[in-house]
């Protein structure tokens, strides 16, 4: 990997204090990029061109990205020409003027109340494992929190009398209501199953079959393998509850700003998809039931 990018990986965590995931994906363009202009014999990063950097949208629209994905990778290259010009290693932003294509604003999956319901239900409450993963799923759905947040509380991190749960991500921090249905079912399982899944001092809240922290993968897995057994012809994953979190609230009359706060969006912009979605869902209803419409 070009030394650049590595510099700018450091940018990235240390300065800008972005999440990993975040930082992976500006990585993974910009080594695609990497690649491109080596096979067109270009000597490195900071010797590109508007032209050189033109040249490569045109590449991506040819070998059929989206163009979603080909304005992330706009995106991606501004950011890291910006850096490398605010750091001296160029006097210029060969990206300034590339233009992002259009994209058509894709409605996050969702799930309904119902769907909920049955998702939260399938585990077996009977066995350790069952308590643990209906605690998640409700926990999850409860608040809204992103999967890697979820796998990342500790024990300090609830507060079942008060009924909150405080979440870090990105070097910020956030306290968010649970709900009476997601404290009892987090009472349940540290009373009932934790203490017989860990074996040591651990001081994650959510512990796979080893007694450690679980991970992203695994939760999404356990998710996967729950909605197989359901009747519901969605694509289900742990940002589904997220979304289906933020939708429902915002159905049910939340203050917009309150459910920005709660998903720790930074713009409110960010939320305001889940307002559009729910005009269309209320569009959708109107023409199918009122007699003149």
């Amino acid at each position: 990997m070009s030394n650049y990018i590595e510099g700018f990986e450091v940018y990235l965590r240390d300065v800008r204090k972005l999440s990993n995931n975040t930082i992976e994906s500006y990585l993974r363009d910009l080594r695609h990029f990497d690649n491109y202009i080596s096979e067109q014999q270009i000597k490195s990063l900071v010797d590109v061109s508007s032209i050189d950097a033109l040249t490569y949208t045109i590449f991506m629209k040819k070998q059929g990205k989206a163009n979603s994905s080909i304005s992330r990778s706009i995106a991606s290259m501004r950011t890291f020409y910006g850096y490398l010009q605010q750091n001296g290693y160029m006097n210029t932003n060969p990206t300034l003027e590339l233009e992002s294509p259009k994209t058509e604003r894709k409605m996050p999956s969702v799930l309904t109340l119902e769907e909920i319901e049955k998702l939260i239900a399938e585990p077996d409450v009977r066995t350790t494992i069952g308590k643990r993963d209906k605690a998640m799923i409700e926990l999850l759905y409860a608040t809204g929190i992103r999967v890697s947040e979820l796998v990342s509380l500790n024990l300090s991190d609830i507060n079942s009398s008060m009924g909150y749960v405080r979440c870090k991500s990105a070097g910020k921090s956030r306290v968010i209501p649970m709900g009476s249905m997601a404290t009892q079912a987090i009472d349940v399982y540290l009373k009932a199953s934790r203490a017989k899944l860990v074996k040591s001092d651990e001081e994650a809240l959510f512990v796979n079959y080893y007694g450690k922290r679980i991970s992203r993968q695994g939760f999404w897995k356990l998710i996967k393998r729950y909605t197989k057994a359901l009747d519901i012809n969605k694509d289900i994953t742990p940002h589904t509850l997220r979304h289906s979190f933020a939708l429902h609230l915002v159905q049910n009359g939340a203050d917009l700003k309150a459910v920005q706060e709660m998903l720790g969006h930074s713009d409110v912009s960010t939320t305001q998809i889940y307002r559009e979605m729910s005009n269309a869902k209320m569009k959708e209803v109107y023409t199918k039931t009122h007699p003149r419409a």
